[in-house]
């Protein structure tokens, strides 16, 4: 091979790698013509649908009893139903069709071929499962509502419930109330303008569920911040939902590239400490946001409360080692239409966080395959550093402990200069005035950066006429713990640590604190 012109020298150009390594015969049966081409392993069709089947059971069912299992082969019991999270993209419509060939429909060609026919594994695993979509049409203009369509693609599945939900149930108190909820006096809410994020209370005379959250919306600061907003809401709504209907696992088709993407943006919008909850979470409702000990109302089929009381959800994300590409071939070969879903994006915007990590990633994958597996596992090995002191309020995940004290001290701040009148007056000790109710206290530091973290260009909003509100109602489940919080006189939440106050000081008495740190003038 040359440096040569490749026009007059053939041997000038670089010769393409294969796309597979060896043979082009498939890698499991030797035998057959390979159909697909995973990470340079070529598969025949027969054989890739069984690696699929073979990596969705090895996912979910070491995580079914409500101890792990692990690798040990023993009888699936789970202590309650089966919450199947929907969106219409294509992850989810692959996860619905696995769920129902091997837990619903029981298909043959889906059960482990050893242990018998008549093995415990080869049962009805789950007693109820139900599917639950959110609906985010009414979060940004112009975006189809495509509830019907979803209606009409889940009714190809037997013996399967659905629950639609809209985005603006997250405000809705009724449907709070419906679920089990807690019911609040009054409605509380929160000034998004000031970092400090204080508290107020709202008149009896708001808005409804959908002004609620486009009023939520349009006062973020960000597009990330948007797109991180709507996510954590839907994932709430699940949640809440699997309570309701007393499930004890909420399953989400998130496969191995858009796992890859959750952890990449999760991290650079500041939640590496839970960087683990993205690959699998045990999630247990705050006591204080329950209106009884077991607000599950279906606990006639396969619901078994745990002690206490307490109910406890366990999300899975049993395509988390199968790749976008080889759920587009599941899908394809086994004749599953996709619904898909549109963009979060509206007139004006740019492109926040976790759709430029989507674009890197899927171009990653498209060029180098192993890649995109390797940035799970390395994830996987990572260990959030620091102590838990509660959850957060917002997004119900752990918050670290002191880390609104570290942000204090890291963040630059300006601050309107004070009227040389009022200086001399300033610089003198004054009395502590009680502190204002807040929202920081209670947040984690993903959920505070998503609220404050304000851009360098100004943000069209999604819907002006709700902009700029000067209080914002927050989401149910929020309120709810608040009204709680306040009642009790929790003014700290789940933060320990001391209470700083700030005043503006003189230059004699600053003089005076560094006295001993400056040198003279003849030295």
């Amino acid at each position: 091979m040359s440096c040569g012109n490749p026009v007059a020298d053939t041997n000038a150009l670089m010769q393409r790698r294969k796309k597979y390594d060896k043979t082009n015969n498939c890698v499991k049966c030797k035998d057959a013509q390979g159909n697909l081409v995973i990470r340079h392993a070529v598969y025949c069709k027969d054989c890739f649908l069984h690696l699929v089947v073979h990596k969705f059971r090895r996912a979910l069912e070491p995580n079914v009893n409500a101890k792990p299992d692990g690798p040990r082969r023993t009888a699936l019991k789970p202590a309650g139903n089966l919450l199947v999270g929907f969106s219409g993209g294509l992850g989810s419509t692959v996860l619905l069709d696995l769920v129902h060939r091997c837990y619903v429909a029981l298909d043959k060609s889906t059960m482990p071929s050893d242990g018998g026919r008549d093995h415990p594994r080869h049962e009805r695993v789950w007693k109820k499962v139900t599917i639950c979509y959110v609906e985010v049409c009414d979060a940004f203009p112009g975006m189809k509502d495509r509830t019907e369509e979803i209606t009409q693609h889940v009714k190809r599945y037997d013996d399967i419930d659905f629950i639609p939900l809209r985005i603006q149930d997250a405000f809705d108190r009724s449907w709070w109330e419906r679920i089990g909820g807690k019911p609040f006096p009054s409605e509380i809410g929160a000034s998004l303008a000031d970092e400090a994020l204080l508290l107020k209370s709202l008149s009896s005379s708001s808005a409804g569920p959908l002004s609620s959250l486009r009023t939520y919306l349009s006062s973020l600061p960000t597009p990330t911040a948007v797109t991180a907003s709507i996510q954590t809401l839907t994932r709430l709504l699940l949640l809440h939902t699997a309570l309701q209907t007393g499930s004890s696992h909420l399953v989400l088709g998130t496969s191995l590239t858009s796992l890859a993407v959750s952890l990449i943006s999760g991290v650079a919008q500041g939640a590496g400490f839970n960087i683990r909850e993205e690959t699998q979470e045990e999630w247990t409702p705050e006591p204080e946001a329950l209106a009884g000990p077991d607000r599950s109302s279906d606990t006639s089929e396969g619901s078994k409360p745990t002690k206490k009381g307490k109910r406890t959800v366990r999300i899975v994300r049993p395509l988390r080692d199968v790749g976008m590409k080889e759920c587009a071939a599941w899908a394809w070969w086994s004749g599953v239409p996709v619904v898909g879903k549109e963009k979060w994006v509206w007139a004006g915007a740019k492109p926040g966080i976790a759709t430029l990590t989507k674009d890197f990633i899927v171009g990653l994958e498209k060029d180098y395959p192993s890649t995109v597996s390797t940035i799970v596992r390395t994830c996987s090995k990572l260990a959030p550093k620091g102590e838990v002191s509660g959850k957060c309020i917002l997004c119900g995940r752990h918050a670290q402990r002191g880390v609104q004290e570290w942000k204090a001290r890291i963040s630059i701040r300006d601050r309107p200069p004070a009227p040389e009148s009022t200086v001399d007056a300033a610089a003198q000790p004054v009395a502590a005035e009680p502190p204002q109710p807040s929202l920081t206290p209670y947040l984690c530091y993903s959920c505070h950066t998503t609220l404050t973290s304000k851009s360098a260009r100004p943000l069209p909003s999604p819907w002006p006429a709700s902009a700029q509100a000067p209080l914002v109602t927050l989401p149910v489940w929020t309120e709810a713990r608040l009204s709680s919080a306040i009642r009790d006189g929790d003014g700290a939440g789940h933060v320990h640590a001391e209470i700083m106050q700030t005043r503006q000081v003189g230059q004699e008495e600053m003089k005076g604190i560094v006295h001993e740190f400056l040198l003279d003038d003849h030295e």
